[in-house]
C-alpha cells in the first residue's frame, strides 16, 4: 500500500484524472491518513493543498479533531482549519 507522502509526490506531475485518481486513493485510506493528512495540509503548497484539503473535506467528521488540535497547536493554520470545520459542517447540513 502507499504512502500518503508517496501518493501526494505523485501529484507533481499528475493531469486531473490522475489527480483525482489520488484523492480518491486518499479519500479511501480514510481516517488512519488524518494525522498526515493534517500535518501536511500545514506544509505543501499548490495541487498538492488542495488535494489534502478535499480530501479532509470527503472523509469528513474525523478530520474535525485532528483540524482543532492542529490549529491549537499552530495559530498560523487557524484559518485553514476553521474554514474547512465549517466546509465538512456545512457538507453535512446539505
Amino acid at each position: 500500500m502507499q504512502t500518503v507522502n508517496e501518493i501526494l509526490n505523485k501529484l507533481e506531475t499528475a493531469d486531473n484524472s490522475t489527480k483525482n485518481e489520488l484523492e480518491n486513493i486518499l479519500v479511501n485510506i480514510g481516517t488512519s491518513a488524518l494525522p498526515q493528512l493534517v500535518d501536511q495540509l500545514q506544509v505543501v503548497r499548490g495541487i498538492k493543498r488542495g488535494v489534502v484539503a478535499m480530501t479532509l473535506i470527503r472523509i469528513g467528521d474525523a478530520s474535525v479533531k485532528y483540524l482543532k488540535k492542529a490549529a491549537e497547536d499552530n495559530k498560523d493554520f487557524e484559518w485553514v482549519a476553521e474554514y474547512l470545520i465549517r466546509e465538512i459542517e456545512g457538507a453535512k447540513a446539505a
